[in-house]
């Protein structure tokens, strides 16, 4: 019997109304089953939804689409040909004497049959013996078998599963977003952004605060091994005004304890090498890095940092990591896992646990072992990105191509030409996405409140400005407002003052 009939008996009245066990006093039927209104062909689905309506007429759709059902449980997969004529599910076992047992879940009672015996001659109507007596096998039967009888799954039970894993999409990470500020014994936040606007309108204005006394270690993000431009106008901003400045040369595609490790290394190598302490700033992914390195390293590297950065960082989780990954998201629907498992391991020959760690179940899970020491000096900056209909004529430098064919010979330079993406219009739809879905601001990738790092100094500007802005330069920056090169310069130069403030403070208290 196919499939679609064994579903389609499940919500009719015949199927129930058969009787599976008979003795000579009494017949059981599931008449309780048959008269129920959730299984009725002529009656309204259970209103599972009552707020949202919509809902309720989807989950009533689904209930009927008896081939959408089939789909989404598998238990249905089974070959034709092990299914009864009674659209029971059969299995043979080679055994001359083999008791079997008639378990019934009942959707009302949820009670239990007692356990019988059945024969291979299940469809005569020769009682079956209760309370644990066995009757013999027929001897003229022409197979040595017994079969047993395996009850079909309750529709209901089915209906409920779906409508739970409808649910579980449907909330996404809508209960993740936040968690760090949710969590009781997470120090507040201290809110910085009106001292920042102060030391970047200074530094605008050609005052520059950041000490030649240290070094700045600019750490990457996710991808940023293909971009070739990523933090390069801030390094080139920093070197003219003085200032020792690298970016740490990181495999931005490895995990986030594999970087740590790669940064507590860059870190130690450069202190050794200058006498000078270190100062980090990371964006996105990098700043989760950096700030593993300073949790899991903190007794190696105390003596060697001065503060850390974290702009547009998911500190907390990402829920675009989370509904791709995540069991159960959106990311199962359209295969979008295996996708990213493609471009990451086998087109840029990465790691998939760097994606993976940013999900909210593995950061929640790291963070439960590696806290931020109390003494760093922590800055958390994050923005939201403009949803406007002008940022899809935003281009964003990522690269540059060499013409060498173009440029004059007397110049001794080949010509360039800049490689460009719509990076603008990119952010803003998943921002889009965000706002809808969750009703969240974020810079894209990140929202605003998983970017605070729970007791630093909070950095909010009221300037729109997506995910990508800080490290890759635009081919229309308004001239008028500050550039990223600036804005990094402003953030490590509150950090320095944060750094000096914290460390007065500890110093009064071990007087």
């Amino acid at each position: 019997m196919c499939h679609k009939k064994l579903i389609k008996q499940l919500f009719t009245k015949q199927f129930y109304k058969k009787p599976l066990i008979q003795s000579a006093s009494q017949n059981i039927y599931f008449n309780q089953l048959a008269n129920s209104d959730h299984l009725s062909n002529n009656q309204p689905v259970q209103q599972v939804f009552t707020s949202v309506p919509s809902l309720n007429d989807a989950a009533s759709l689904i209930a009927e689409t008896t081939s959408y059902i089939t789909q989404c449980f598998p238990d249905f997969s089974a070959d034709a040909g092990s299914l009864g004529s009674d659209g029971l599910e059969l299995s043979t076992v080679s055994s001359g004497n083999i008791r079997g047992s008639l378990v019934r879940n009942d959707v009302t009672t949820s009670e239990s049959l007692p356990a019988v015996s059945v024969s291979s001659d299940i469809a005569t109507d020769a009682p079956l013996i209760h309370d644990g007596l066995s009757r013999n096998l027929d001897q003229e039967s022409s197979e040595n078998t017994s079969l047993i009888v395996q009850p079909a799954p309750s529709g209901n039970s089915m209906f409920q599963s779906l409508i739970d894993r409808v649910q579980r999409t449907v909330r996404g990470s809508a209960d993740d977003i936040g968690w760090l500020k949710r969590a009781p014994e997470m120090p507040p936040v201290v809110h910085g952004t009106e001292r920042f606007m102060k030391i970047l309108d200074e530094i605008r204005h050609g005052v520059h605060r950041l000490p030649t006394s240290m070094i700045y270690l600019l750490v990457p993000g996710l991808f940023s091994n293909h971009g070739p431009l990523y933090f390069v106008s801030t390094k080139t901003s920093f070197s003219k005004i003085g200032l020792t400045c690298h970016i740490a040369k990181i495999h931005s595609e490895a995990s986030v304890e594999t970087n740590a490790r790669e940064i507590k290394d860059y870190i130690e190598e450069l202190y050794w090498g200058s006498g000078k302490r270190v100062v980090l700033l990371g964006h996105s992914k990098g700043g989760v890095d950096a700030a593993a390195a300073l949790s899991m390293y903190w007794s190696d590297l105390k003596d060697k940092v001065a503060g850390l950065v974290l702009a547009q960082s998911p500190y907390g989780g990402s829920p675009i990591a989370s509904d791709i990954l995540r069991e159960g998201q959106l990311g199962d629907y359209v295969n979008m896992r295996k996708m990213m498992e493609l471009l990451i391991c086998n087109v840029i020959k990465g790691d998939m646990q760097a994606l993976e760690d940013l999900t909210y179940d593995k950061r929640k899970s790291f963070l439960r072992k590696h806290h931020l020491p109390r003494e760093v000096p922590v800055v958390s900056f994050h923005t939201e990105a403009s949803i406007s209909p002008a940022v899809l004529a935003t281009l964003s430098r990522v690269a540059h191509a060499e013409l060498p064919m173009l440029a004059p010979l007397s110049a001794g330079q080949a010509a360039t030409l800049p490689v460009v993406m719509p990076l603008g219009a990119v952010m803003a739809a998943c921002a889009q996405i965000l706002q809808m879905r969750y009703g969240e601001k974020s810079d894209g990738l990140v929202t605003c409140r998983d970017a605070e790092v729970p007791g630093s100094v909070v950095v909010r500007p009221k300037r729109k400005l997506d995910h990508a802005w800080m490290v890759y330069s635009s081919l229309n920056d308004d001239v008028a407002e500050a550039n990223a090169a600036q804005v990094c310069e402003a953030l490590l130069a509150l950090l320095v003052e944060v750094g000096e403030q914290k460390r007065k403070e500890f110093s009064k208290k071990d007087e």
